[in-house]
């Protein structure tokens, strides 16, 4: 039922945005109005989390680490799995957001017959992550071009290196096939995998589907439904300049795609997605593990009387010479 809710959130989307695209009078609202409105809610609301991230104290050093930490100079310790440096915890960060190195060491458990517990390596569901992601950065800045004149000569670089296959007209982009099955496999096994399916929110499906409707709606676009590319980037540079133009020939599909990216860039900071700038200030990932070589004392401790060892013993001396044990004091 949650996928399924999910699923019919996102098609109201989608019917919205098709009924909207055909009526003159909606078309300036669903061509800049809620674009503006949704890029308004996505910087306040980032902001917002960012700021109430980075103002919580964090008195320990609680970094999750899975190698041997420094000691002893004979003890062989991971600089990089539990690092104890500044330059080691930018190497554990720059694996980390670049090749999602703790998904990769990731392991899958699954009960068998007998009954038997079995772990399992799930490469698939880190190529697939890292495949997602990659492929949608590289989307996004093919993107700029709409946005831009005259256009950078990277966002060109990427768009040509995108395209080198050559394959079909228009050129066909390796990274939107790419996105589309990586988030096809992603949605297949949340709802495939029975123990994911479990803990799946409403929230989850709901991004994900949002996402494959962005995904398909684009493919749509360029490669079986007619756009007028000209009339698009005119509006996409109208909206950079506060003053954007929505042309009659801009078709239905296009505003249910900008609905479905708009739906997206304000829910954003909102949902699990927004873990993009969150990673960055996580305590656990973010932070040297010093706790060997420097004592960490928690900030908001207040004074508490406490019972020594000492006292305690003093107190008791006479039981313990009793019973026999030994004392620290003679």
């Amino acid at each position: 039922m949650k996928a399924v809710s999910s699923l019919a959130a996102v098609l109201a989307v989608v019917v919205l945005a098709w009924a909207g695209g055909q009526m003159a009078g909606l078309r300036p609202v669903l061509g800049f109005a809620i674009p503006y409105a949704a890029i308004a809610i996505f910087l306040i609301g980032l902001s917002w989390r960012v700021v109430r991230w980075a103002v919580t104290p964090v008195p320990f050093r609680i970094p999750t680490t899975c190698g041997q930490q420094k000691s002893l100079a004979w003890v062989k310790r991971a600089k990089l799995e539990n690092p104890s440096t500044k330059l080691g915890v930018i190497g554990r960060m720059a694996l980390e957001i670049l090749l999602f190195r703790s998904l990769f060491r990731n392991t899958g458990a699954e009960l068998r017959q007998g009954p038997r517990l079995v772990y399992g390596e799930e490469k698939w569901l880190w190529l697939a992550a890292l495949a997602f992601h990659w492929s949608f950065l590289i989307v996004f800045l093919r993107h700029l071009r709409f946005f831009m004149e005259p256009v950078p000569a990277l966002v060109v670089l990427i768009q040509d290196v995108d395209g080198f296959l050559q394959i079909g007209t228009p050129v066909l982009y390796m990274t939107g096939a790419v996105l589309l099955v990586a988030l096809l496999y992603l949605l297949w096994r949340r709802l495939g995998n029975p123990q994911v399916r479990y803990i799946s929110l409403f929230t989850d499906y709901f991004a994900l589907f949002l996402l494959v409707g962005v995904a398909v709606s684009g493919l749509l676009m360029r490669y079986f439904v007619k756009t007028d590319v000209v009339a698009v980037k005119q509006l996409g540079l109208g909206l950079m300049t506060l003053s954007p133009v929505v042309l009659a020939t801009v078709t239905p599909l296009f505003f249910v795609h900008l609905l479905l990216v708009s739906t997206l860039i304000a829910y954003f900071p909102f949902s699990k997605l927004v873990h993009m700038p969150g990673v960055f200030l996580s305590p656990t990932r973010n932070l040297a593990n010093t706790n060997r070589m420097k004592r960490h004392v928690n900030p908001w401790d207040y004074p508490v009387k406490v019972h020594t060892y000492q006292e305690w013993e003093e107190e008791f001396r006479d039981k313990i010479v009793a019973a026999g044990l030994p004392l620290d004091k003679g």
